[in-house]
């Protein structure tokens, strides 16, 4: 009788210990046949230039890719300065349709798989004449600073900020990279904004130093942490991924944010590298 009840018990656990393996290779090869499963709760922000692209260059087709194998994995947001129009040049001219998440001028205006969840207006906030006072001021800086050249398109007024840019947005790509070496040594860009914050202190404006050319003014609180307020519900861990994460620089107040575990980045390259660790 003792040994029937061994003989039972040994193919007992036998019988379990075969359901069990069974039941782990049917969902191993589950996961194989249905690709990577995607990681609940979590989401990558990644700011544009710098970061997913070179400054003001299209996105590489290699890095295209990436991002939507990526997007099976986490939920996929971008996070730029620049309007619609410009992140739509550099990432396609299906941004707001290939990324779950696409915030433009810092978030001010957003979208949601296609569809625009939030819009603010610079014009709205300061009003006519504060806004004339302060393009003014700013135009005749410019026009009596001494550099090496000047081209067009010093103040870009976009929905939720003013982009400044002393040399002028319609410098060519070779002269953007030379007015980025002589700021470097001759700080045209912080000497002006610290000109900016002095003369209108009473505005409550920040100023963001990015990319190579040009400096971005808002009101207090608009800056990237403005579109955490469209994400921090759903999900429990943000990442951010930004080149320009040092103080002054435009990702820096969502890449300390406590609500977001920041990455620093030096290139494109680099964020691949960075994801690949992370998430796949």
């Amino acid at each position: 009788m003792e040994g029937i009840r061994r003989r039972v018990f040994v193919y007992s656990t036998t019988f379990t210990l075969c359901v069990a393996f069974a039941g782990e290779e049917i969902r191993r090869v589950k996961s194989i046949e249905m690709g990577p499963v995607k990681k609940e709760g979590v989401i990558a922000l990644f700011d544009v230039d710098g970061t997913l692209t070179p400054a003001r260059k299209e996105a590489t087709p290699e890095m295209l890719q990436f991002l939507q194998e990526l997007r099976q994995v986490v939920t996929v947001g971008v996070v730029g300065g620049s309007d619609l129009a410009k992140i739509s040049e550099q990432l396609g001219k299906n941004t707001i349709y290939d990324y779950d998440y696409v915030f433009s001028e810092n978030g001010l205006v957003a979208h949601k798989n296609g569809t625009l969840i939030g819009n603010q207006s610079l014009k709205t906030y300061l009003g006519e004449e504060k806004l004339k006072e302060f393009i003014n001021f700013t135009l005749h800086y410019i026009a009596d600073l001494d550099i090496p050249i000047k081209r067009g398109t010093f103040i870009e007024f976009r929905e939720g900020m003013l982009n400044v840019s002393p040399i002028g947005r319609n410098c060519s790509y070779e002269e953007r990279c030379e007015f980025e070496k002589y700021d470097k040594v001759h700080n045209v860009r912080p000497k002006m904004v610290q000109v900016l914050r002095e003369k209108f202190s009473h505005l409550n404006l920040t100023y963001s130093i990015g990319g190579q050319i040009s400096f971005d003014v808002f009101p207090q609180g608009w800056d990237k942490t403005f579109c955490l307020q469209f994400v921090e519900k759903e999900f429990s861990e943000i990442h951010f991924f930004g080149d320009k994460t040092y103080k002054g620089g435009n990702d820096h107040e969502i890449f300390e944010s406590e609500k977001t575990i920041g990455h620093t980045v030096t290139s494109p390259e680099d964020t691949r590298r960075q994801c690949t660790e992370l998430f796949l």
